[in-house]
């Protein structure tokens, strides 16, 4: 009815148009919330929405990597299935929940960002000097350790056109990543206090190759690159990097989301050479990687086949889309540890105070 009271027509496209000609409109929707909308329009729109899959196609189709989930377990009711395993409509109804839920928490949740997700280095492109130069000594984010420079450096290369690369594995789980950070190093054991920055850096997040496992990863961190193991399907834009010694934060276009994956931290460009060889190189200090998890209401297990398998717990989706402080408090933090060990440091070389390593206790052995 309008303003004058006259009753107006309405009428449902669904009955007036085929099936396909709504199936190519619906695939514009690119917001979970407008697609629980459409399907709490009427009855026939519920049954359209749920029959032909959209919240799981837009979910994949927003985030690729939830495609690799064969399996749901539904905590609530202790109901588990196979993904596309039955077109009966109790099935369907449970899927479709499971995937608008999923969307909803990737692309809405108010969670808390959390930094410290990288579980582990996993190899570098090249390393100048193993093991002092690994790139284990990237997860600490102090630039000395036990009267020694902690970083990671590349071999030397006369072009500084040379790339260099860094792989981590991700903490399990569901993360959405939203920034990464990374220091280059400052060599204050060399003349004039040198700053091994890379040109310009780049990210990428992916997953295993189907053809290896986590055993073809171990022991950490290989000796040899590794970056031809994986798949990565996600790649950043280009970003400066300054030659400073600072964190330099770099954050994404976009939430990326990572289930138990990997990032690949891309170094292009060299920019200083080292005075004792005139070759350039490249040298990190510390890679930090800043997220949101979806614990507790999605968590992931790995199958022994490789395949995922999506644990949903639905009475605390809304514990993730909420910024409460008071839910999921971040675990015992690395740069605490970190902080311990430095103590345990100063008690080992007898100091009281604390002191810090100065430029004129590193031995020659210590330079690049």
């Amino acid at each position: 009815m309008d303003d004058q009271g006259e009753v107006g027509i309405c009428f449902d496209f669904l009955g007036y148009m085929g099936i396909d000609v709504c199936i190519h409109i619906m695939g514009f929707i690119d917001d979970p919330t407008d697609l629980v909308r459409a399907g709490a329009v009427s009855r026939s729109w519920r049954q359209f929405v749920v029959g032909c899959n959209f919240a799981k196609e837009l979910c994949i189709r927003s985030f690729p990597i939830i495609s690799s989930i064969s399996h749901i377990y539904i905590a609530r009711d202790s109901s588990s299935f196979s993904v596309d395993s039955s077109m009966d409509w109790a099935f369907l109804v449970r899927q479709h929940e499971v995937y608008a839920s999923l969307n909803h928490a990737l692309t809405k949740s108010k969670a808390s960002t959390r930094d410290c997700i990288i579980e582990a280095a996993v190899s570098a492109s090249s390393t100048d000097i193993l093991p002092d130069e690994s790139v284990v000594n990237t997860l600490n984010p102090r630039d000395r350790f036990i009267d020694r420079a902690s970083y990671w450096s590349s071999k030397g290369k006369s072009d500084p056109e040379v790339p260099e690369t860094l792989v981590y594995k991700i903490r399990n789980g569901i993360w959405v990543i939203t920034e990464i950070d990374v220091q280059p190093f400052e060599a204050f054991f060399q003349p004039g206090h040198p700053i091994y920055s890379s040109r310009f850096v780049r990210f990428r997040v992916g997953y295993l190759k189907p053809m290896y496992t986590q055993s073809d990863l171990e022991p950490l961190p290989l000796q040899k690159p590794a970056d031809d193991m994986f798949i990565w399907s996600y790649k950043s834009p280009v970003y400066p990097m300054e030659k400073e010694n600072r964190l330099q934060p770099f954050v994404l276009p976009e939430p990326v989301p990572c289930i138990g994956g990997f990032l690949q931290v891309e170094l292009l460009g060299r920019v200083q050479r080292q005075e004792m060889d005139n070759l350039f190189y490249i040298c990190i200090c510390y890679v930090r990687v800043m997220g949101r998890t979806l614990h507790p209401a999605f968590n992931i297990d790995r199958e022994f086949d490789g395949k995922l398998s999506l644990i949903y717990h639905p009475e605390k989706l809304g514990s993730i889309m909420e910024n409460n402080p008071n839910v999921n408090p971040p675990d015992f933090h690395p740069e605490m540890l970190w902080q311990r060990i430095g103590m345990l440091e100063n008690l080992l070389r007898g100091f009281e105070g604390g002191n810090q390593v100065e430029a004129d206790d590193v031995e020659e052995d210590d330079l690049l």
